[in-house]
C-alpha cells in the first residue's frame, strides 16, 4: 500500500481510525465484539436421518459437485441413493430471519467448529479482522495444515455454498495438461455443456455491466489490465443476473449487493441447493442425512461395504455412531475430505488394497491473492457486487489468470483486489500419522513462490503503468501476498493413478472417487465446472457398466 494511504493525509482526507470504523466496514462494531451466547445452539431442522442397520444400494459421502452429479444420475437410472453430509442442511432461517451470515458480520454460523474466525483477509489498515465466536457447525471450514489453510464449504451443497460462483470452462488448449487421460473432444462436446446447463451458468449482460455502480471495481480492474496490455475476459457465473438487477433497483432483498458470499448467499446465487439438489429431491429416490460424518469403510462379510457414520450435534459432538451397509460407495467429500479418509482407511487396514497413489498429487490450483492501492481518481466504489464477472488472462506468457475480485467493505477503499490461479508445479501428499490418529499434508509455504512470481507478471506491470503499488495491510502487517491459503483444493486420489480412468478405486470393486480429488492439482481456472463435467463423464460410464 502507498505510504500515504496509512497516514492522515490529504489524499484520502481520513485518519486510519476514522477510515476503519465507517458504517458497514469490515471492522465495524460487530467485527470487534466478543462472542455472545449462541442463538444457534440446537439443530434447526428436523431431518429423518439414516438409521443404523440400514442397507443402501449406493452411499454418497458428501453433497458437493461430484456427489450431487452421482446421486442425481444414479437416481435417474433407478438406483436408490443415500447421501451422508458432515455439515448442516442450511434450510432454516436463524433468529435474524436469514439462513446465512453476512460477509462483513461473521457470527457462529460463519465457521466450522472454531472459537475464533479465520478470515481470508486477516487485516485491514493494520487492524485485525478476526473475532471470537461460539463453537458451531458453521458453513466455512478453515482447515489448517502445516503450510497452508484450506477453505472448504460445510453443508448440503458443499463448496457451492461459499465459493465466488465463477463458472469457468478451461480453454481447450490447456485441457491436456489438466486431465491428460481424458478425451477432450468428449468433454467439450458433451460433458462441459451438460455441466454448464445443470449448474445454471450464465454471463452478465455486458450493457448492464457498463452502467452498474456495483461493478465499478471491475471496470477499474479492466481499465488497468488493458492499459498494461492484458486481455480482460468476461467470465460466466452461477448467479441470477435478473435478480441482481432487481437488487440494484431496490425491488428485492439485497444479496450479492449486500456483500453476501463467503458465508453463504441468501437469495440470488444458484448454489447446488437450487440446481442439482432440487432435481435430486424430485426423483424421490435420494435421502440426505446432514450432520453425519463417515469415519470407516470396510468390506462387508457378504458383499458390499460396512460404513460407520458418526451423527453430530451443532457443537461437533458425536451423539450416535451408526453402522450402514452399502453395495457401492462414492467418495465425494471434497479433495481434502476424500483424500484424508482414503489415506486413513489404507493405513489402518480398513481398505488395505488401495494403491500407493492414494494421497498423492494434491495441489492448491496455484491460488495466491493480492491487492493494489489505486489513485484518488480511480475509486472502486462503496457498493461492490460480491460475484466476480471478469478476469485478466496471462496464462500463456506468465502462467497466471487473475479474477478481479470484490472487496465489499461498504466504504470506498480505492483498492483493487485479485485472486490469481497460477501454474504452480508443486504437489503435496497426504500421509497417515498413526500416533496422532490423523492424516497430514506435507505442503510447504515456500512452494507458493512460483504462484507469486506468476502473479507478479500481471501486477508488477500494472503497477508500473499506473504508478501504483501493492497493498500491504490485508494479510498481516507489511505482507503483500496472500500465500497462506487456497480456495481450490484439488487432487489426492488422482484419476488413472489412485483410480482407473473413470474413478474406480483400485483394489476394492464398488468404491469410487467422484470429486475434485481426481484432478491433479490445477485446472488453470476456477475448478468447479471441471469437477462437475468430469463427474458427469465418469458416472455415465459407471452406470452403463457397473450397475
Amino acid at each position: 500500500m502507498n505510504d500515504t494511504s496509512l497516514k492522515n493525509d490529504g489524499r484520502t482526507g481520513f485518519s486510519r481510525r476514522r477510515f476503519i470504523t465507517g458504517t458497514g466496514s469490515l471492522l465495524g462494531a460487530a467485527a470487534l465484539a466478543g462472542p455472545t451466547p449462541s442463538a444457534w445452539a440446537t439443530p434447526r431442522t428436523a431431518a429423518a436421518p439414516i438409521a443404523s442397520g440400514s442397507r443402501v444400494p449406493a452411499l454418497v459421502i458428501g453433497t458437493g459437485y461430484g456427489g450431487c452429479v452421482a446421486a442425481l444420475r444414479l437416481a435417474q437410472a433407478g438406483t436408490d441413493v443415500h447421501m451422508a453430509e458432515m455439515g448442516m442442511a442450511w434450510d432454516t432461517p436463524g433468529p435474524d430471519g436469514k439462513i446465512f451470515a453476512n460477509t462483513t458480520r461473521p457470527d457462529d454460523r460463519s465457521f466450522w467448529l472454531r472459537t475464533r474466525t479465520k478470515q481470508p483477509l486477516s487485516n485491514f489498515l493494520g487492524f485485525p479482522l478476526d473475532r471470537n465466536v461460539n463453537r458451531y457447525t458453521g458453513i466455512l471450514d478453515a482447515e489448517e495444515f502445516g503450510g497452508i489453510t484450506v477453505y472448504q464449504g460445510r453443508g448440503v451443497g458443499g463448496g457451492s455454498l461459499v465459493n465466488g460462483g465463477m463458472a469457468v470452462t478451461p480453454r481447450r488448449e490447456n485441457f491436456g495438461a489438466i486431465l491428460p487421460t481424458v478425451d477432450a473432444e468428449e468433454m467439450y462436446s458433451t460433458y462441459y455443456p451438460r455441466a454448464n446447463s445443470g449448474l445454471g451458468v450464465a454471463t452478465i449482460d455486458p450493457a448492464w455491466f457498463e452502467e452498474a455502480d456495483c461493478y465499478q471495481y471491475a471496470r477499474v480492474g479492466r481499465k488497468h489490465a488493458q492499459r498494461a496490455g492484458f486481455p480482460f475476459l468476461f467470465v460466466p457465473a452461477v448467479y441470477d443476473w435478473d435478480y441482481m438487477k432487481r437488487e440494484a433497483a431496490g425491488t428485492v432483498p439485497r444479496s450479492a449487493l449486500d456483500g453476501e458470499i463467503l458465508y453463504g448467499n441468501n437469495h440470488g446465487k444458484k448454489s447446488l441447493q437450487k440446481t442439482y439438489i432440487d432435481r435430486i429431491r424430485a426423483t424421490g429416490r435420494v435421502t440426505i442425512s446432514p450432520l453425519h460424518k463417515v469415519t470407516t469403510v470396510t468390506p462387508a462379510p457378504d458383499s458390499g461395504y460396512t460404513v460407520l457414520i458418526d451423527q453430530l450435534d451443532t457443537t461437533g459432538r458425536t451423539t450416535a455412531t451408526k453402522t450402514v451397509t452399502a453395495d457401492k460407495v462414492f467418495f465425494a467429500a471434497g479433495s481434502v475430505g476424500t483424500s484424508k479418509l482414503l489415506v486413513g482407511l489404507k493405513a489402518t487396514g480398513a481398505l488395505p488394497l488401495l494403491n500407493d497413489e492414494v494421497g498423492r498429487g494434491w495441489g492448491d490450483n496455484g491460488n495466491v491473492m493480492c491487492g493494489r492501492a489505486n489513485h484518488l481518481w480511480d475509486p472502486t466504489g462503496k457498493l461492490q457486487a460480491s460475484i466476480p464477472t471478469g478476469g485478466i488472462d496471462n496464462w500463456d506468457a506468465g502462467g497466471a489468470f487473475a479474477e478481479v475480485a470484490p472487496l465489499p467493505t461498504g466504504i470506498e477503499t480505492w483498492a483493487s483486489f485479485y485472486l490469481s490461479i497460477t501454474k504452480n508445479p508443486h504437489r503435496a501428499r497426504f500421509t497417515w500419522n498413526a500416533a496422532a490418529g490423523r492424516a497430514e499434508l506435507d505442503w510447504q509455504t515456500a512452494w507458493k513462490q512460483p504462484s507469486i512470481d506468476a502473479a507478479k507478471t500481471i501486477f508488477d506491470r500494472i503497477n508500473r503503468k499506473e504508478g501504483t503499488i501493492y497493498r500491504s495491510d490485508l494479510f498481516g502487517v507489511h505482507k503483500i501476498w496472500g500465500d497462506h491459503l487456497t480456495y481450490h483444493p484439488l487432487g489426492g486420489a488422482v484419476l488413472d493413478k489412485a483410480t482407473d480412468n473413470y474413478g474406480r478405486l483400485h483394489g476394492h470393486p464398488g468404491l469410487y472417487v467422484i470429486d475434485g480429488a481426481l484432478i491433479p492439482g490445477n485446472t488453470s481456472v476456477n475448478p468447479f465446472v471441471t469437477i462437475t463435467a468430469l463427474a458427469e463423464r465418469n458416472i455415465e460410464r459407471i452406470i452403463a457398466t457397473d450397475l
